[in-house]
């Protein structure tokens, strides 16, 4: 279970972006996140990818109580979400080939043996061909990186995937594309995902729910 409770969180202390937000994501469930942009579902996201410490409240992930993100958070929590940004090209090392990318976690935790192998079993998932996979970010599109960057995230299979605005600047095809991926990586591995977004009908057809953020608030004035 996923869960977060009465979180507050902002980039300053003295003026946070929510309070009081809850979310509760159970094994192999799809939650759709739907808020206009600015809300501060994104801060939220990254909360729950133990990228972001709250101001207050508590995160608890698969029965143990998160009390410390980013790289000191215990390796177990960390590699146990993969998350995917909205921008491929700020999330992305451009002196990276986008095979070195999908491989980066793995490599970070210890893994680098199973990298190759691992590769070139996700590309064909998300849509990357070899060619592909031998050029740098510079030289790919927006669509194909972010094939890449949801490579990096299934490469240590995580058991929660978090999808931040993944598809906002991505056309109806690569769109499509993604969350077919995304839905084939659920399947095999009952991964829960919490999709955040803007656009009600596509987080409505592809989640089991959606919750409107306005409705994860239980404190404080919406930001």
């Amino acid at each position: 279970m996923l869960e977060l409770t009465d979180i507050t969180a902002g980039y300053d202390r003295r003026a946070p972006v929510f309070r009081g937000a809850r979310l509760t994501l159970a094994p192999g469930e799809s939650v759709g996140l739907l808020g206009p942009s600015g809300c501060g579902k994104s801060t939220l996201a990254r909360v729950a990818a133990l990228l972001h410490r709250p101001d207050a409240g508590r995160y608890v992930l698969d029965g143990t109580e998160v009390r410390a993100w980013r790289h000191r958070a215990p390796r177990d929590l960390r590699t146990a979400v993969g998350v995917v940004f909205q921008q491929p090209r700020t999330a992305a090392d451009p002196r990276l080939t986008l095979a070195d990318l999908i491989a980066e976690p793995l490599r970070a935790t210890g893994r680098g043996a199973e990298a190759a192998a691992r590769v070139a079993d996700l590309a064909p998932i998300v849509g990357l061909t070899p060619e592909l996979l031998s050029r740098r970010p510079h030289a790919v599109s927006d669509g194909q990186l972010q094939r890449a960057c949801l490579a990096r995230a299934l490469s240590l299979r995580p058991r929660w995937l978090i999808c931040d605005e993944m598809t906002a600047m991505l056309d109806a095809s690569t769109t499509a594309a993604l969350v077919a991926a995304v839905e084939a990586y659920r399947a095999e591995t009952g991964a829960g995902l919490l999709a955040v977004g803007h656009d009600r009908i596509l987080l409505e057809r592809w989640c089991d729910r959606t919750v409107e953020w306005r409705d994860c608030l239980t404190g404080g004035d919406e930001r």
